[in-house]
């Protein structure tokens, strides 16, 4: 077994390795579309230096509680470097080969490109969109395949790093709890998407029983593939609305939900909490991530402003001067402490007893 002081030079040397390859990806990638396809190319202001060293303090930071945090048993630190490295590699070419539909999109300003078979019923109409470009949108294999990759190289290697900011208020949380077996309670991951934060989530609780419900199929099917097809307990997964999902009053312990609010319009949002509100149990508690919002972290204003102009993010531009505790405070929820982690922001909430 490797010593702490090696595995803790290891994780930096990692961590330092994917910051490195995310930049290149995207100075590359960038230059190439220049080239190949100019009329695509998004007009943005140049980051200044100042800026760039307070991001690097942010990310520094970041990594620091995320070994914090794992040196203090809060998540085991093997957790630290558990990427399938195979498969996105196997898979960084097709990253490669998307990318000139992507272009074509940006060019026509196509934000609507889903696949034709999709049944546009059953799904809401703020749904149906190319988020962040996305190829098929949320709605295809193809785009599940390549979303963890795609993420991890858009946050420079910090984005499971950022997810895992849950874990340590989530566990505190399920303290209220501790008086019962650990596998008679249950986590329900909101927008669970291809499973990374369930997975996180339990390698850090590994006896409680896990809940991921999502829209996609698509993206449902992959995160079977990497949550039950290992050792460990089954988790459930559910293709449903986080506005109306079908699980009973109070039937959760705790609820989490990352990178979901910044893609919904205003009032769909507090749909959303109001109905984690109804599923939790009283006593339980609500962790929410998404992205940093203006009024706690102003210094990264040009950054948030590129990114809704960069990526299609029709939401996110509403959602960073929106008060997500207000509505959390509305749909019921007190106790509410926030922190911020890198380009992530953590909200922990709990229903209160009647």
């Amino acid at each position: 077994m490797a010593s702490p002081s090696l595995t803790k030079l290891a994780y930096f040397a990692l961590q330092q390795g994917k910051s490195i390859a995310g930049l290149a990806h995207k100075e590359l990638s960038t230059k190439l579309m220049g080239l190949v396809a100019p009329e695509a190319m998004t007009k943005t202001k140049p980051i200044p230096n100042s800026l760039l060293v307070e991001l690097r303090k942010s990310i520094a930071a970041l990594e620091q509680v995320d070994w914090q945090e794992a040196e203090q048993g809060i998540y085991p630190t093997s957790q630290l470097f558990d990427s399938p490295w195979i498969e996105w590699a196997a898979r960084y070419p097709q990253v490669w080969l998307d990318l000139p539909s992507t272009w074509e999109r940006r060019k026509k300003k196509q934000t609507r490109n889903i696949p034709r078979k999709i049944n546009r019923e059953i799904y809401p109409d703020y749904y149906l969109q190319n988020f962040h470009h996305q190829t098929d949108g949320y709605l295809s294999d193809h785009s599940a395949a390549l979303y963890d990759l795609q993420v991890e190289i858009l946050f420079n290697g910090t984005a499971d790093s950022m997810r895992r900011r849950i874990i340590a208020p989530l566990k505190r949380g399920l303290r209220r709890f501790r008086d019962r077996p650990h596998g008679s309670l249950h986590i329900l991951d909101v927008a669970t998407g291809t499973g990374r934060t369930l997975h996180q989530i339990r390698s850090a609780l590994p006896e409680v029983e896990l809940i991921g419900i999502d829209l996609s199929s698509s993206y449902l099917k992959q995160a079977s593939r990497h949550l039950n097809s290992k050792s460990g307990n089954l988790a459930q997964l559910i293709r449903g609305n986080a506005e109306q999902m079908p699980f009973a009053t109070g039937s959760m312990q705790a609820l989490t939900c990352v990178f979901l609010l910044h893609e919904l319009p205003r009032k769909t949002r507090q749909k959303v909490i109001n109905e984690c509100w109804r599923v939790i149990e009283p006593g339980g508690v609500f962790v929410l991530a998404d992205s940093i919002q203006l009024e706690d972290s102003p210094k990264f204003e040009p950054i948030m402003e590129d990114f809704h102009k960069v990526f299609h993010e029709p939401y996110y531009r509403d959602y960073i001067k929106d008060d997500v505790e207000g509505k959390l405070l509305n749909s019921g929820f007190e106790g509410v402490q926030t922190g911020s982690h890198f380009m992530t922001k953590v909200w922990t909430a709990t229903k209160p007893i009647n």
